[in-house]
């Protein structure tokens, strides 16, 4: 069993200085990083992981404020503190199918909870508003060549261990990885409301990495969604509603490893939520994102993080009032000390 952790903590400095009374003093549409204008923890992780030979398992304990954003305040139905617990199954015979059941995290998006296994600090828009962070259930994979992997999923819906809607969701994915470039697209789609056979949410994820050199990546994230609710009566009353709400959005992202120790990285976002469905307001966000990497020996890693983010509609906080501005500037500081067999 192989163990591995880490512990994830920054400064952030909000040129709006969001109080208390106004949101709680948060860097706002942000997540796990949110907590600004003072010292905070993002994240605490500890990993047990053995590699299916032909049977493994792999858990990841996690505290802080990611545990609090991913898991939900109130999280024990949706497993406190444990990001990941799954056991997996690789049979020497079936050309490399995988099974994996437990929890587990989404196969879509460009990013990882992991701050350090990303390019930029702070999360895109994507990936705190457009995707689910987990599922429970079954997941699998196959390699079909020596480039494509497949898989097919089958789970309790978005970011719950429970289902009460008398459904599953299902997903699809694929992965293609060249010399040059990786090409990767999920699908999800299951019914996430209770009210019968209706209330259906669908997901398509792709992204296009290019590897054109060792020391040069760039990405393209995209991401559209669709959500219809399903009527429901409680007690007499009815409600819910079979409006159709869209989301989407697109992440272009880039890096240069400038040494073997600092590396700059890039990313700009465009999403739009016309419905206000996933961030709450009818509104088109962008952001642009900065970010400078500086890695110590011995699992240390640094970075300093600039990030503009600017809306259609006031949506942003300042001082105590909310809904105050439609743009917000941030800067981050961040370390990270991570240990482990691949640190």
């Amino acid at each position: 069993m192989q163990v591995s952790g880490l512990v994830d903590v920054y400064y952030s400095y909000n040129e709006n200085h969001p109080s208390i009374e106004g949101n709680g003093q948060l860097n706002d549409l942000y997540n796990f990083n949110d907590k600004t204008d003072q010292f905070s923890l993002n994240e605490g992780r500890l990993t047990f992981n053995h590699d299916p030979n032909p049977v493994g398992a792999h858990i990841d304990l996690l505290f802080g404020r990611a545990n609090e954003l991913m898991n939900g305040k109130a999280s024990a139905d949706n497993g406190k503190y444990v990001e990941q617990a799954f056991v997996s199954l690789k049979p020497p015979r079936a050309r490399g199918l995988e099974l994996d059941l437990g929890k587990f995290v989404t196969s879509a998006g460009a990013e990882v909870a992991e701050s350090k296994d990303n390019w930029n600090y702070s999360r895109s828009y994507l990936f705190a508003y457009a995707i689910p962070y987990f599922h429970w259930g079954l997941r699998s994979s196959l390699p079909v060549s020596k480039s494509e992997t497949i898989g097919a999923q089958l789970v309790n819906g978005w970011n719950d261990l429970t289902k009460s809607n008398g459904g599953p969701t299902v997903g699809l994915t694929s992965a293609c990885v060249k010399t040059k470039y990786s090409w990767n697209v999920n699908f999800y789609t299951g019914r996430e409301h209770p009210g019968g056979l209706k209330g259906y949410r669908n997901l398509i994820d792709t992204t296009l990495l290019l590897t054109p050199t060792a020391k040069f990546n760039a990405y393209i994230n995209y991401d559209y969604g669709r959500n219809r609710d399903a009527l429901t009566e409680i007690d007499g009353t009815v409600e819910g509603d079979k409006l159709l709400k869209r989301w989407q959005g697109v992440a272009f992202a880039a890096r240069e490893q400038v040494t073997p120790k600092v590396a700059l990285a890039g990313r700009f976002e465009y999403y739009k939520d016309p419905q206000g469905y996933t961030t709450g307001t009818r509104q088109q966000v962008d952001e642009g994102t900065a970010t400078a990497e500086y890695k110590w020996p011995k699992g240390l890693l640094g970075r300093l993080e600039f990030r503009r983010d600017w809306s259609d509609t006031d949506v942003f906080t300042r001082g105590n009032r909310p809904l105050a501005v439609k743009d917000q500037t941030t800067v981050t500081a961040s370390i990270v000390v991570f240990f482990g067999p691949n640190r």
